[in-house]
């Protein structure tokens, strides 16, 4: 485990204790199981990816992200409605939405924001610990919440999943090495994220997902994550069979995210 996710996973546990002294999960469970609409308005993230994929078109988890430990600031006009709007205008399958508020300036609000403002599916993408956790994001309203193998044992990974497909939500489990993905593989979710930039380096290369397809089976639906700059890294995606992708930086960077979807995906 790198230093920085220790330091993020430390403080994820003081948040979450905090959280609970302000509702506690009876509470909170009590408001999500007893919400009927909540339950009926799930969308289907992993069902939007594979629709796009299906038409021959790539599935763009597309990111709404201001900040990050490693480079800082991504964009400083931030407007969650905005970019959503772009997005879903320019063809993204789903949202992925940070709610980590001290490393990657994020907020539960930029989440309810952007999935009122269009149709498509939305990621909670955050530091999950606990079952808390799971039901926050179900109250908020994602549709689908990451788990991560490096800051998760197996146990607790197991039934953080169960919870969330309890409640109707996807879950996108994220590997970044061929020890993780073993781990990953015992889940029941098939969505297989697959980040490419190394967590003790933070350097990124797509041969991580390239170099761990071939243990991967079919069902599975393959999501490349981070590194993706260009044409040439879609293509070279696209040539080894992989169709979905997670990408921020490049989005976040640009003056009209949708629009750089629309380059990167679409012209």
């Amino acid at each position: 485990m790198s230093d920085i996710l220790k330091k993020i996973l430390d403080v994820k546990v003081d948040e979450v204790a905090a959280a609970k002294k302000y509702q506690d999960l009876k509470s909170l469970r009590r408001d999500v199981e007893s919400n009927q609409h909540a339950r009926a308005d799930i969308r289907g993230f992993e069902d939007s990816l594979r629709a796009k994929i299906s038409n021959g078109k790539a599935g763009v988890i597309a990111e709404i992200k201001k900040a990050s430990p490693s480079k800082g600031v991504l964009r400083e006009n931030f407007q969650p409605v905005e970019i959503a709007q772009s997005y879903a205008q320019f063809g993204a399958a789903c949202l992925s939405v940070l709610t980590d508020v001290n490393f990657f300036q994020g907020a539960p609000d930029y989440l309810k924001q952007a999935r009122a403002a269009c149709s498509i599916p939305v990621l909670r993408k955050d530091f999950i610990i606990d079952p808390y956790q799971i039901y926050e994001a179900r109250h908020w309203g994602a549709d689908c919440v990451l788990l991560i193998v490096a800051a998760l044992d197996h146990g607790l990974m197991a039934e953080l999943e169960a919870c969330a497909h309890e409640l109707g939500m996807d879950v996108l489990v994220e590997v970044h090495d061929a020890d993780e993905l073993t781990k990953a593989l015992e889940l029941k979710t098939r969505l297989l994220g697959i980040n490419n930039r190394n967590l003790r380096t933070f350097e990124t290369s797509l041969n991580t997902t390239i170099n761990l397809l071939d243990r991967i089976d079919t069902q599975k639906l393959v999501i490349t994550e981070s590194g993706i700059l260009s044409k040439d890294d879609v293509k070279k995606m696209r040539d080894a069979d992989v169709h979905a992708f997670l990408v921020g930086e490049a989005f976040m960077r640009s003056p009209d995210p949708g629009m750089e979807l629309s380059r990167l995906f679409l012209d």
